[in-house]
């Protein structure tokens, strides 16, 4: 798979096991395009992506709304955290999938970005890393 990271501040690596958070911030926020995804149009599928992609992260959920376009037009969706928010608007018609990661706390972004990529399997991802709340 084809991977490419931007970082909008500090650069770090792409560490699953670092702390997603540096002492200066209080959160990461990663977007990343998926190019290539599978199950673009399969809204439980990606549901159960997004929830598997909280909990592997250590976030806890609070609600989930998913919702399906006309046949062949994709899914957009968002899982509300503690944390803050995963979220998904997927175009099936270009295997592509624009993915919205941000938490705080001790959740880690990159673990539930993992969790995705595993489960709609992109052949290339690009990735914007945003460290939010500079203090």
């Amino acid at each position: 798979m084809d991977k490419s990271i931007r970082y909008k501040s500090e650069q770090h690596s792409d560490n699953s096991s670092a702390s997603h958070t540096t002492p200066n911030h209080l959160g990461r926020h990663l977007i990343a395009d998926f190019f290539g995804a599978e199950h673009l149009q399969d809204s439980a599928h990606i549901e159960r992506a997004l929830l598997a992609a909280a909990l592997a992260a250590g976030a806890k959920v609070l609600n989930s709304h998913i919702h399906d376009f006309d046949e062949g037009q994709g899914v957009t969706g968002v899982i509300t955290l503690a944390e803050s928010h995963i979220s998904i608007h997927s175009w099936p018609e270009h295997d592509y999938a624009a993915i919205d990661i941000f938490m705080c706390g001790n959740a880690n972004p990159l673990i539930a970005l993992k969790s995705l990529e595993e489960a709609l399997r992109p052949t290339k991802t690009n990735i914007h890393v945003i460290e939010r709340g500079g203090i």
